[in-house]
């Protein structure tokens, strides 16, 4: 039998690199934070304008007002942080339930979350950048991914990672930052028209130094942000904004699919 004490490091393991991992896909929050960013496709000229009487500054407070009201969202793109790419495709309500994925240096995870618990996924290459990164021997790796291997790691209200992993779901608190710092909001331009999928958009733009953070603003229906992108700086990124009030549908694993991170905890099975 495996000692109490091995299987409490296994277990430990599994949620630090879990937390590692999940950890830079809350940087959307810090994409947000940053105010306006977007993206700009070919020029357009919508008629007509309902910004037309509106500064860069109140096109900006309109769409962050909206955004936040927004009950759902799908949010996917890149970002970088720490000079670390990740790719992040999620879907997310206000009831702290998501359903997505994200990639970051080859490996690739999923992430679920419902009746407040987290589900995650990943494949081989995820677990062993993750865990590596936090400075694991070789062989804890190598005998925690046979552990997780095609399987989803459960985790309840209450376990170590759990508010990590589950506040990438929470809706209310990456939205949060949009409005936290009216200051990054003013001082914009508004640059040309242009469409995001098909949607004519207004581009408030904020320059500070050598980062440019744009918003795309929907000029059709609520003024819903629909890109943001940031280039130059540190943390460049692009995130495209859509399915606002969809209702998001998270289908829970089978069980014989999962492996619950209590049976890892001493006193759980080998």
């Amino acid at each position: 039998m495996r000692s109490h004490s091995r299987r409490k490091a296994r277990a430990a393991a599994v949620v630090c690199a879990a937390v590692v991992a999940v950890g830079p896909a809350t940087a959307a929050a810090t994409v947000l934070a940053a105010g306006p960013p977007a993206g700009i496709a070919a020029p357009v000229a919508p008629s007509p304008d309902p910004f037309a009487d509106l500064t860069a500054d109140e096109i900006a407070d309109r769409a962050v007002t909206a955004t936040r009201s927004a009950t759902s969202l799908r949010m996917e793109g890149r970002i970088v942080t720490d000079g670390q790419p990740l790719d992040i495709d999620f879907t997310v309500d206000d009831q702290d339930e998501c359903t997505g994925r994200m990639k970051i240096d080859g490996g690739t995870a999923e992430l679920r979350k419902a009746d407040r618990v987290t589900y995650l996924k990943g494949d081989e290459a995820f677990w062993r950048v993750s865990m590596t990164s936090q400075g694991m021997a070789e062989a804890q790796i190598d005998t925690t991914i046979e552990l997780v291997k095609g399987r989803w790691l459960k985790i309840a209200p209450g376990q170590p990672g759990s508010s990590d992993l589950g506040g990438v779901c929470d809706l209310d608190e990456l939205l949060s930052d949009l409005g936290k710092d009216e200051e990054k909001r003013t001082g914009l331009t508004r640059g040309p028209d242009a469409e995001v999928d098909g949607t004519p958009v207004a581009t408030p733009v904020k320059r500070d130094g050598e980062e440019t953070s744009t918003v795309s603003v929907s000029q059709e229906g609520k003024p819903y942000i629909l890109k943001m992108v940031r280039t130059g700086g540190d943390e460049p990124g692009s995130i495209t904004f859509s399915d606002h009030d969809k209702p998001v549908e998270v289908v829970v694993p089978p069980a014989d699919e999962t492996v619950d991170l209590s049976k890892l905890a001493p006193g759980g099975p080998a």
